[in-house]
This record gives C-alpha cells, structure tokens and sequence, in this order.
C-alpha cells in the first residue's frame, strides 16, 4: 500500500479526502492508504479522516505521497518540503507563481527521483471532453470565453490572472499557443467588484 497525505481542506482537498476514504472500486485509489490531512486550522477529525501535523506527514516513513490542495501561493514552498523529504507530489494547477518556480520544482523532483505531478482536473470532465471535439478540426475566428466567481483573496490566490489560469488553459489546449494583445483590470472596491479583460491572438493571428 502506498502511503498518502492531503494538505489542505478546502473544496479540492475535501474531494480528495473523500474520494480516497471511499475508493472506486478496481480503480488505482484501492493500492493507496489515506493517512490523514493537514490543515493550518485545527479541526480534529473530518468524517473520520485523521488531521496530522505537517511535521509529522515530512517525517512518517509511512507517507509516501502528499497532495497538495491549498491556495495557489503556497504552492511552491509546500512541494518544496515534501520533496526534501523524499515524498512523490501531486498538486492542484498552477504549480507555482512563476514559470521559473515550476522549473526549479521539476529538477528538484528529478533529482530526488520522485514523482512531481500537476492536476488539472477540469481537462479531465466529460464537458471539457465534448467541447475538445467540437473545436477539433476547425480554426478560430472568434471567442468570448468569460466565467465568474467570488473575489479572491489575491494575498493567498495570487494576481487575479493566476485565480484564472485554469480557465485560460483550456484555450491554449484548444488552440494552441496564445500572445497577449491588451490586458485591463477594472476594480470597484465599495462593492466588492473586480473584472479582468484579456485580448489573445493564436498563432495563425
């Protein structure tokens, strides 16, 4: 059995934590054994799933696998440790703030000759599926993709271009590579407002 650990309990994390508690039956989650979480807040016990310190997750010879399901910024420090401790990673997308970042990570785990893994769960639904279908084949002329969602705490998301690259990475997946024409930020603080406009040409213009 392969040891586990999540950090973090947010939405993801609780949708790791329960889907490694109750593996799909034949499915490779049968050969994991679930450890536990990790949280800076302090809960006890979540539907029977075990909070550890993060201490304790680097050192138990156990854990052989952390997952990583906390805000985007502390990404990169988190891989980090684990790494050092000679555990394999898989982590939500984005892997880090920076491209550089996201190197550095992947020699390191190629160093330690461990697994480094980057889930974007969302190219993975039977909608972003359908959707690859459609577009196969076909140039674009023209698109809108716009999504909403709640203000982020940029502090812990980082700059709102980083809350959104999952969603803009189903256009390079789509389309190809992608250059950044105009890009503009409005901001309305008194209601809690934020709105980023960006502008991509394909490689085709």
């Amino acid at each position: 059995m392969f040891g586990t650990v999540v950090v973090g309990v947010g939405i993801a994390g609780l949708a790791r934590i329960r889907d490694l508690m109750n593996p799909m039956p034949s499915s490779p989650s049968e050969h994991l054994k679930f450890f536990g979480f990790v949280s800076r807040r302090s809960f006890g016990n979540i539907n029977e799933a075990k909070q550890i310190s993060l201490e304790d997750a680097l050192r138990s010879k156990e854990i052989h696998a952390a997952f990583i399901s906390t805000e985007n910024r502390s990404h990169e420090e988190t891989i980090r440790m684990f790494l050092e401790a000679g555990k394999h990673v898989l982590v939500e997308y984005p892997m880090a703030l920076s491209a550089k970042a996201a190197h550095e990570l992947w020699e390191m785990a190629e160093q330690k000759d461990k697994v480094l893994h980057v889930e974007h769960i969302e190219l993975l639904t039977e909608e972003y599926k359908q959707l690859k279908k459609e577009v196969a084949g076909k140039d674009l002329v023209k698109g809108t993709l716009h999504f909403t969602g709640d203000v982020l705490d940029e502090n812990k998301t980082g700059f709102p271009a980083f809350s959104g690259i999952a969603r803009l990475t189903w256009l390079i997946d789509l389309f190809g590579d992608l250059t950044v024409t105009s890009a503009t930020r409005e901001k309305q603080k008194d209601k809690n407002y934020s709105r980023m406009t960006v502008h991509f040409l394909t490689a085709n213009k």
